[in-house]
């Protein structure tokens, strides 16, 4: 594991990574939600600290903006 974040940050990193893949476009904060059974503010404040972190990066207030800026062989591949 990459000790640049925690088991649930690489978590939603590879979420948001597959999700644009499979699906051609990034996923929602509430795709998100739902996916993890987690609050909104709890996927807002993980958002906000990846991107503090530069490990993705999202324009404000643009919906689907979400992108990871890791290499895809730092992704997890169990979770």
């Amino acid at each position: 594991m990459n000790p640049a974040f925690s088991v649930k940050q690489g978590q939603y990193l590879a979420f948001i990574y597959y999700y644009s893949k499979v699906n051609g476009y990034p996923p929602a904060q509430a795709d998100i939600q739902k996916y993890f059974g987690v609050s909104a503010p709890t996927v807002h404040q993980t958002i906000l600290k990846l991107e503090t972190d530069e490990l993705i990066s999202r324009t404000p207030r643009e919906s689907r903006s979400l992108k990871v800026l890791i290499k895809t062989d730092e992704l997890p591949l169990e979770w």
